[in-house]
């Protein structure tokens, strides 16, 4: 157990920070999922809200800092490219 005020608070502050983190990257791998179910059954209508709904939280979690901005633009990219894939055919 820690000793000292600094390293108690350090402690508490780090585990309320994983807990929040770790809820955004399972709510993030979420959209991305119900985009690729919807491109899976072909709604297209579905897919456009989806789609951009998937992108605003990945770069919501980019800039907050959960995720490395790199990370952040491939995943959207390789979405993005599903997408236009499946919606030009």
């Amino acid at each position: 157990m820690k000793k000292n005020k600094s390293a108690i608070k350090k402690a508490r502050q780090s585990e309320e920070r994983r807990l929040r983190n770790s809820h955004v990257k399972s709510t993030m791998k979420t959209k991305i999922k119900k985009v690729m179910v919807a491109l899976g059954e072909k709604k297209k209508e579905d897919i456009d809200l989806l789609f951009r709904e998937a992108i605003a939280y990945i770069s919501k979690a980019s800039s907050k800092g959960v995720i490395h901005r790199n990370n952040a633009a491939r995943k959207i990219s390789r979405l993005a490219k599903k997408v236009n894939a499946n919606t030009t055919t």
